[in-house]
């Protein structure tokens, strides 16, 4: 193979024109598969069918690949909700708007978690950049809607508008089967329903969560699980190292491993934690219902008070998995899946005239709006955020359309 480009040699049959946007493909793909720090330049180049040193003729190393296809993500959506001028009514421009996300949400399912999860590898000055074309997105829609809904407040607009985000982008956090134009139809549809949602007052008292044990009364082990949560909600998994978790919970790099052989056991130990905690609301919500309608809502709440009081150990457990032990990850999947079929089944009982196919889909929106928008709103002291985000979930599953 020539070492040259094929614009500089000339040689189109051994190098496709169109060879970077493949490796970037493939590079999207499997950092939203396997985690950024868990591919290798060789899987990559295997995937295109090249040899690894090739990869090079198109990107210097591993981190420009994450720059490369997670920008161009956002310039996609950036893209997408860029609108010609002449659409200037609201209701036009907000349909336009939600046509278009559903669109790209679809089509670009497979790399959604580069913008969801693995943009945290990016260094600042490429995360400013996102940030502000995340902030451009959500005024983009939150502008229109003001006008179409004058008492919606500005900052319950851009709320909104980030729950409507939130809800496309869930395609990318599971692998639930969907037809594309029946995925685009739901996508929309639920936004729909987000914009015109009333989100519940701010004067709703929120749910506090339990009050956090004092480190020296708990058990060690729980101090050390406490502490790694923190650790890698701040840093993520691969930044932080037994030694620092050992620092943090006060405990003697050697005794760390009385309690877990590894970080692999102790991220492990976290997960199921998290699962024994869902599956505990999920039951006790269903156990109290009285119809499908009071089980849904109760579902929807009682996860939404349990993503508020466990915020970094629901980030964890939303960011971290593909850095689990493979075998821990199978497990932990068959009950995250089973969690989900509970919502499935409650939200079929409560709507008949959908599809398992599409409770599922729905389903996940919600449970991926509750967790998004807790990470959007829990630094702004704001009263009822649970209950404001909780009758949103609430507003995609069952709203009229």
């Amino acid at each position: 193979m020539s070492a040259g480009s094929a614009v500089d040699t000339g040689s189109a049959a051994k190098r496709p024109k169109d060879r970077k946007a493949r490796i970037a493909l493939a590079a999207a793909e499997l950092f939203c598969e396997r985690g950024y720090h868990r591919v290798g330049i060789d899987d990559i180049a295997a995937v295109v069918g090249i040899s690894g040193p090739a990869i090079y003729n198109h990107f210097p190393n591993k981190y420009a690949m994450l720059r490369h296809t997670t920008l161009a993500l956002s310039d996609a959506v950036m893209a997408a909700t860029e609108l010609p001028t002449g659409i200037e009514e609201p209701y036009e421009r907000l349909d336009a708007l939600l046509t278009e996300l559903a669109r790209l949400g679809v089509q670009r399912r497979r790399v959604g978690g580069l913008y969801q999860w693995e943009g945290r590898y990016l260094e600042a000055e490429d995360k400013a950049r996102l940030r502000s074309d995340s902030r451009t997105v959500v005024e983009r829609l939150a502008d229109p809607l003001t006008m179409l809904r004058p008492e919606v407040e500005p900052a319950q607009a851009r709320l909104l508008a980030r729950a409507v985000l939130s809800l496309v982008g869930s395609l990318s956090t599971h692998r639930a089967a969907i037809a594309p134009a029946r995925g685009q139809e739901l996508l929309r549809a639920g936004g729909w329903r987000l914009l015109r949602a009333e989100p519940a007052p701010a004067t709703t008292p929120a749910q506090q969560p339990a009050p956090t044990p004092d480190a020296g009364l708990r058990p060690r082990r729980e101090t050390i699980m406490a502490e790694a949560v923190r650790l890698f909600h701040l840093h993520g998994y691969h930044a932080v190292t037994m030694d620092d978790i050992a620092a943090a919970s006060g405990t003697r790099a050697s005794s760390l491993y009385r309690h877990f052989a590894g970080k692999g056991e102790l991220l492990a130990a976290v997960y199921y934690r998290a699962a024994d905690r869902v599956a505990a609301t999920t039951a006790e919500a269903l156990a109290a219902a009285s119809s499908p309608a009071d089980a849904l809502s109760r579902l929807v709440d009682s996860y939404a008070g349990m993503v508020f009081g466990q915020s970094d150990l629901v980030a964890v457990y939303h960011a971290e998995n593909t850095n689990l032990p493979e075998a821990d990850r199978h497990e932990l999947r068959r009950a995250q899946r089973a969690h989900v079929e509970e919502w499935v089944r409650v939200l079929g009982l409560e709507r008949p005239e959908l599809s398992s196919g599409d409770c599922r889909i729905l389903a996940h929106g919600a449970l991926n709006l509750i967790a998004d928008l807790a990470r959007a709103v829990r630094y702004d002291n704001r009263a009822g955020a649970d209950r404001m985000i909780a009758s949103l979930a609430l507003d995609l599953l069952t709203a009229p359309s």
